[in-house]
């Protein structure tokens, strides 16, 4: 899709310094769990652009990012500020890393990346399938989705910044599936290492690095 402009839907808090906004789904706009878009705002005259990872199942009427806030940071706390109605210059769907009806989903997860593994395990389980979600957070988000998902009979392990991966991860892959890695480069590396610990290549594993 080609950048136009979308309306806000909703935007609503979802944790610690984080909010969940959802947009107006545009005609024509095929987007799966797990690709991200291009959102862009005026800031003191100066277009400031971010990359955000689609959190939502669906984008069937909506479709949902979710932002932390940074006070200081040039665009998140606009994005913050948003309200019903209004406009954001939105470009996308992008990324070949996402959800594609796997029979069993491993999302591992690290800060931000709870976004994407949220909705990517929803979709799984609406579509019939499974889902493991590992999702590592000092200050965990979208806890209402992750309890949720766990009721549902996903297999959920949230855990703070400091434990292993090792053993939450070996959990979720003992019965295989599609593995997803969301998160900064740090979180990948210890992701990696954990897979690794438990004799699973990461050769096919769907990767997103957010920096």
């Amino acid at each position: 899709m080609d950048e136009r402009v979308l309306d806000v839907v909703a935007v609503r808090d979802v944790g610690p310094g984080t909010v969940a906004i959802d947009f107006e789904t545009p005609d024509a706009f095929d987007a799966q769990p797990g690709q991200f878009v291009k959102l862009t705002l005026t800031v003191d005259g100066e277009d400031i652009s971010r990359f955000y990872t689609i959190s939502s199942p669906t984008v069937d009427k909506a479709f949902e990012i979710t932002v932390g806030i940074d006070p200081d940071g040039e665009l998140a706390p606009q994005l913050g500020a948003l309200e019903a109605g209004d406009g954001v210059r939105i470009a996308g769907p992008f990324g070949s890393d996402y959800y594609e009806g796997e029979s069993r989903v491993v999302v591992l997860a690290g800060g931000p990346g709870v976004g994407p593994a949220v909705g990517i395990a929803e979709r799984a389980l609406d579509d019939g399938n499974e889902a493991a979600v590992v999702y590592q957070d000092d200050a965990p988000v979208h806890e209402d989705r992750l309890d949720a998902l766990a009721e549902a009979g996903a297999l959920v392990s949230v855990i703070d910044g400091e434990a292993s991966l090792t053993e939450p991860v070996a959990d979720a892959v003992e019965d295989g599936g599609q593995v997803f890695i969301y998160g900064f480069a740090d979180f990948l590396d210890a992701a990696t290492e954990a897979l690794e610990a438990a004799g699973v290549s990461t050769d096919d594993a769907k990767v997103e690095n957010f920096g």
